[in-house]
């Protein structure tokens, strides 16, 4: 196999390809109504409508802006080769802080529209 074969930024790259599809179905399809399948479900996104509504369309904008950077990142691969075992433990290391960018910054905001509930 080549370096190619082993390349951990192909996790990063699907990875945020899949952020990236997911986060235009919810934009296109938001769930209308609190749910515990589909969406953004959190406590605090689940405490009225309003939130909920507001947390989706927040939501999938981070989701898409988290996905644009593991996309982008990912090429960063082809620069620094390594072994297969660094590489898968790093590509997972890149896409927590993903995650926890779309959780931190969803919260804050809905912190920040609704101060009071």
């Amino acid at each position: 196999m080549t370096d190619l074969d082993y390349n951990i930024w192909y996790l990063p790259f699907l990875v945020g390809i899949a952020l990236m599809i997911a986060s235009a179905v919810v934009y296109f399809f938001p769930p209308k109504k609190i749910n515990y399948l589909y969406g953004y479900r959190t406590a605090s996104s689940m405490k009225s409508q309003e939130r909920w509504g507001f947390a989706q369309g927040y939501s999938t904008i981070k989701m898409f802006q988290a996905g644009i950077g593991l996309f982008v990142f990912s090429f960063l691969g082809l620069l620094f080769p390594g072994s297969e075992k660094a590489q898968i433990g790093l590509g997972i290391l890149l896409m927590l802080p993903a995650l926890v960018f779309i959780f931190f910054s969803t919260e804050r905001a809905l912190r920040r529209k609704f101060p009071d509930s």
